[in-house]
């Protein structure tokens, strides 16, 4: 088998409106053995498609885990087709659509389940619940993937946003680890107080994703950036106090020159400041610490980022979805492949927590024993997280903009091309219309 082929075999009949969007651009669910494949005939030889994000290691624990599904159902053939980072799939996608030869099979992330589903590119996965069964996930996992009472992806795992430490750097620059009773003033004060004293070329914090910035409003405001009826919930003013503190860091050298920030905001992790052990703190997602400490001298903690107020922010979220093309001619056999990378103990224990830790608690029960000790660490923050956490709403698709949306105003600001407030307003205007759009 050639795998990593591109092939038009799989055919989408897009409508107009679909091809206009795109081109914008508690019990266990599923058994310990394979489900009914009623639906497709195991006889008939079958070519599906598949599509990811992901480093190399990512693809090689795929490309194990296919090889095992290929022998489960020999009559099925899978051509894999990962790429580097989510906007080079995204991009891809929104091509593939539109010309009819999508994959059968892809990861979305962020709000795309919604503008994906809304836009009638995935499959109900209702209808291949035989192969696919979805009861057993909780409902706040699925919350992102359901567009008018439909579900369109399964997660792949959870994830937690957090702040990742580097131990020894706290020690060089003889700054004392926090507790999870921090504000925002000591993490800023911290910050500055490692640049000033870890050494040269060592700064307090590499600020490279804007998630963070959810777990920031969400302290101020009770559902975070969005309502539950996707409208925007919060004000110019709570993000001009983020980009404020932004601001004031760079100011007193707990960030680096904005050139830096800039730089390093679309590396992997293992080339950002923090996993090159450049930085003494980082916000990354909790199934990254692993990847994160492999270059930042191998020891990294992970705390709750800080708050102001009374609510953490921080909460639970589903890593990755995958989904199914509506189009794609052979759904059941799409259904079966994802019930295999989800739902099985074989491929559990290779995928282990990669995506996330599992939703499904007869997955969970296989790869816990056999998680790594940086990601036992993830697993036990991912506790605290839903013992101290809110519940967020989905991302509307609308909000698809909103990290590119959050660089650029970032950036603008820092270099002084417009002033925090002004950023904040023009950050609040440009989201609230492209909700709206949708």
């Amino acid at each position: 088998m050639t795998r990593y082929a591109r092939s038009a075999r799989v055919r989408v009949a897009l409508g107009t409106t679909l091809v206009a969007t795109l081109a914008l651009a508690g019990c266990a669910a599923g058994g310990q053995t394979p489900p009914s494949s009623d639906g497709f005939d195991p006889d008939e030889e079958i070519e599906l498609h598949i599509a990811w994000w992901g480093n190399d290691e990512r693809s090689a624990i795929m490309a194990e885990a296919i090889d095992l599904f290929e022998a489960e159902y020999p009559n099925i053939t899978v051509v894999e087709e990962p790429v580097g980072a989510p906007d080079d799939l995204f991009n891809r996608l929104a091509t593939d659509f539109a010309s009819g030869t999508a994959p059968d099979v892809f990861a979305l992330g962020g709000a795309k389940p919604q503008e994906y589903g809304a836009a009638g590119a995935l499959l109900d996965l209702s209808t291949v619940s035989e192969q696919l069964p979805t009861d057993g996930y909780p409902d706040f996992t699925l919350t992102n993937a359901v567009v008018d009472d439909t579900l369109y992806g399964l997660p792949t795992g959870g994830n937690a946003i957090g702040v990742l430490v580097n131990p020894a750097i706290f020690e060089q620059a003889g700054v004392e680890l926090p507790d999870s009773s921090w504000t925002w003033e000591d993490f800023s004060e911290i910050a500055n107080e490692i640049s000033a004293n870890a050494g040269e070329g060592i700064v307090g914090l590499d600020l490279r994703i804007q998630d963070i910035l959810g777990t920031y409003v969400a302290q101020y405001v009770e559902t975070g950036i969005y309502d539950w009826d996707g409208e925007l919930a919060v004000d110019a003013d709570t993000i001009q106090s983020w980009y404020e503190m932004e601001e004031a860091l760079v100011a007193d050298g707990g960030l680096p020159d904005p050139s830096v920030i800039v730089e390093h905001w679309n590396v992997t992790p293992d080339l950002s400041l923090f996993g090159t052990g450049r930085a003494g703190m980082t916000f990354a997602y909790s199934n990254q610490i692993a990847t994160y400490a492999a270059g930042a001298g191998g020891e990294v903690e992970i705390l709750t980022p800080p708050t102001s107020t009374d609510l953490s922010g921080v909460a639970v979220l589903p890593s990755q979805f995958w989904s199914i093309a509506s189009g794609s001619e052979h759904p059941e056999a799409a259904a079966l492949l994802v019930d295999w990378l989800l739902n099985q103990p074989e491929p559990a224990e290779i995928i282990l927590a990669d995506r996330g830790l599992p939703f499904n608690p007869d997955t969970l029960a296989v790869v816990e024993p056999l998680l790594a000790p940086a990601d036992a660490q993830a697993a036990e923050y991912l506790q605290t997280v839903l013992d101290v956490g809110v519940v967020a709403p989905p991302q509307p698709a609308g909000g698809a903009m909103l990290n590119e949306l959050s660089q650029r105003i970032e950036s603008d600001i820092l270099f002084g091309n417009t002033s925090a407030a002004d950023g904040a307003q023009q950050w609040v205007d440009e989201l609230s219309a492209s909700l709206a759009s949708d």
